[in-house]
């Protein structure tokens, strides 16, 4: 029987398979393989893992390991890297087969629970990376902006009667912008400065609080829909910081459809939802409340979906690109995590908090 005839079965499989002789040669790839590898059957045959995976060593390993115990079947998450392409988290599941060659098989699953981690990981230290750096640079910038603006208050005073009126257009222009500065200064420094008071929250108090601003900003066009999970358990954490985290990413969204309001098809969700034994940024919890910000509007461009929470970074004309910024280290100060999904049509931010006290 032709190796392809005997293995075709195999591309029933939603797993990908790969099939190794002893040299570590690929003999055979099913086509979720294909698709998971990006790489055809064809190719994939004239390749060793070594030409397939820049970290080959890894899954060498265990393959060498099964060779040794063949009766040994290994399963291990790994992280497997390839040239010009995303690496792959992977559920590996490695055992001997009974071949002409004595092969090696190889099943993969894509493993969603490490490609999550890994994500609430980056975000975390990115954005405490980003944070740090901006209070570094805000505490840098204050000072020289109260120098500048007491110096133009002095000059408009030394300037003679006759010319104040033709000057003090221009001293102005230096003390509005220096105050405008240090408005913007002090948003960066929020996150610091503010006091951490922690107290029971009933979530669905925030949203409403949120729900009314932002109507009041926004009076026309725009429906807000609550989507309410009216048994979950109070969260613990700064009510204020939790209005301030959820108003930034509510008013953003908002802004966002402002196309649709023009058409009042501008629709904004409020749903809350309980998860069960879940990871955030590394840390098991029983339980976590999850509040999606869920928005009609013309989606986030694929360009920016992953640096939107760095600072400055703004898809708003005239926006600072504080706000998400902002929200996602207030969230992180109270143990939670902020991640985003966006299409066309429907951008959805999930705010996942603990539930320490259940």
């Amino acid at each position: 029987m032709d190796m392809m005839e005997k293995f075709s079965g195999l591309d029933l499989l939603s797993s990908a398979v790969i099939i190794l002789d002893r040299a570590g040669q690929i003999q055979y790839a099913n086509s979720a393989a294909e698709d998971m590898l990006e790489l055809s059957l064809k190719v994939l045959r004239t390749h060793t893992l070594q030409q397939v995976f820049l970290n080959s060593e890894v899954l060498e390993a265990v393959c060498h390991e099964v060779l040794v115990h063949e009766t040994v079947e290994i399963r291990q998450d790994i992280v497997l890297h390839r040239p010009a392409a995303k690496p792959l988290a992977v559920h590996a599941v490695v055992k001997t087969i009974d071949t002409p060659f004595n092969g090696i098989l190889i099943e993969m699953r894509g493993n969603v629970q490490r490609i999550r981690q890994d994500r609430e990981n980056r975000l975390v230290n990115q954005n405490q990376a980003n944070m740090e750096m901006i209070r570094n640079l805000a505490h840098e910038i204050k000072n020289p902006l109260g120098g500048i603006k007491g110096a133009a208050q002095l000059l408009e005073l030394e300037v003679p009667k006759e010319h104040l009126e033709e000057l003090r257009e221009y001293t102005q222009v230096i003390i509005k912008e220096t105050e405008r500065l240090q408005k913007l200064v002090d948003r960066m420094l929020i996150p610091h400065k503010r006091a951490h008071i922690v107290n029971d929250i009933n979530i669905h108090e925030v949203t409403e609080r949120v729900r009314s601003i932002v109507l009041a900003e926004f009076p026309e066009g725009l429906q807000i829909k609550r989507d309410y999970d009216l048994s979950l358990p109070e969260v613990t954490g700064n009510k204020e910081q939790l209005i301030q985290a959820v108003l930034n990413i509510a008013e953003n969204a908002a802004h966002a459809l402002r196309p649709q309001m023009q058409d009042g098809k501008a629709e904004l969700v409020f749903r809350t939802r309980v998860s069960r034994r879940v990871t955030i940024a590394g840390i098991h919890y029983k339980l976590a409340l999850n509040l999606y910000i869920i928005d009609n509007g013309p989606g986030i461009p694929s360009d920016m979906i992953e640096t939107i929470f760095f600072p400055l970074v703004s898809g708003k004309e005239g926006g600072s690109g504080l706000g998400l910024a902002l929200s996602q280290t207030l969230i992180q100060k109270h143990g939670g995590l902020i991640e985003c999904d966006s299409v066309p049509g429907r951008t959805e931010l999930l705010i996942r908090l603990p539930l320490k006290k259940v």
